[in-house]
């Protein structure tokens, strides 16, 4: 049997034309932002012996004269709106327990839920007991935060469609702070694959329906066999992640598909190797400097 022995390499530093435009104010715990008195205290900082000074490893932002560092390795803090990929580790009393990579287990209410069939009525304690036969422990499922308590505990909902329970895929967990915010976290990728984008961190890799089923509530589950074609470009597009997460690159749907398509002339096991990850991620990132001008 042929095996494949790897001996450990010195990093090498990023060019600098690649990295000159992409440069951010970076700080670690203790380092002064400004001596300045004038700027209002943000998230991450805080005021020592009249100097601002950080509490987190990250980057600097600046908002008009409010200062904050986004940590670069963080759990997730919600926010209202958000669309996040979802485990379901416990059925209690009229709410199910969600782990969304937070501090605390989020909170899916029986109430925030469409009921199968996308019927509207008020919940009874026949819908109680058949909590288990809607969701149960281990299911994963896309929602949408509905509201944030005073503790950071998150409560979800699902009551549009396009929410519910998620069926054959793959879920890639990364960073929540590599997840650029978009309008839309929900993408349908011209190579045979949609991704939902969580901002929670998660993100879940499917092949595209071929038929949109809006009428089961996002209940049912499409557990019927995936091709091999599929099943390829799903764990092209999961390496893909992979390598974009190992470079600190932000991931959206243009990062993901200009990486895939850079990609493409390597095996899919192949994009494991430091050297393939680099070479793919670095076309990406040119490509992606090209884009913006």
């Amino acid at each position: 049997m042929a095996m494949e022995m790897r001996l450990p390499v010195a990093r090498k530093p990023l060019s600098e034309s690649v990295g000159r435009d992409t440069k951010k104010h970076l700080v670690v715990p203790g380092d002064t932002i400004t001596t300045d008195t004038g700027f209002m205290r943000g998230h991450g900082t805080y005021m020592g012996e009249e100097k601002l000074i950080a509490s987190v490893a990250g980057s600097v932002e600046r908002v008009n004269k409010l200062i904050c560092v986004k940590a670069l390795k963080t759990r997730y803090n919600g926010e209202v709106g958000d669309i996040v990929v979802g485990r379901i580790t416990e059925v209690q009393q009229k709410r199910w327990k969600v782990e969304t990579n937070s501090r605390l287990d989020s909170v899916l209410l029986l109430s925030s839920m469409n009921l199968p069939g996308g019927e509207l009525r008020r919940r009874s304690a026949e819908d109680e007991l058949a909590m288990r036969g809607f969701l149960q422990e281990g299911d994963l499922i896309s929602a949408e935060v509905q509201a944030v308590f005073s503790d950071g505990a998150v409560s979800l909902h699902t009551r549009s469609l396009k929410y519910g329970k998620l069926g054959q895929g793959v879920l890639v967990q990364v960073s929540p702070s590599l997840v650029k915010r978009q309008k839309t976290h929900f993408h349908d990728l011209p190579c045979g694959a949609s991704v939902i984008l969580g901002s929670n961190g998660f993100i879940w890799i499917y092949p595209t329906p071929e038929h949109k089923e809006e009428d089961a509530g996002g209940f049912t589950a499409n557990l019927e066999p995936v091709s091999l074609a599929d099943r390829e470009v799903i764990s092209r597009l999961r390496n893909c992640i992979v390598s974009l997460v190992t470079q600190r690159m932000m991931l959206y749907d243009t990062s993901i598909l200009y990486c895939y398509e850079a990609s493409l002339p390597h095996q899919i096991k192949d994009l494991l190797k430091p050297e393939i990850m680099e070479e793919v991620v670095m076309e990406t990132r040119q490509r992606l400097l090209e884009q913006e001008g």
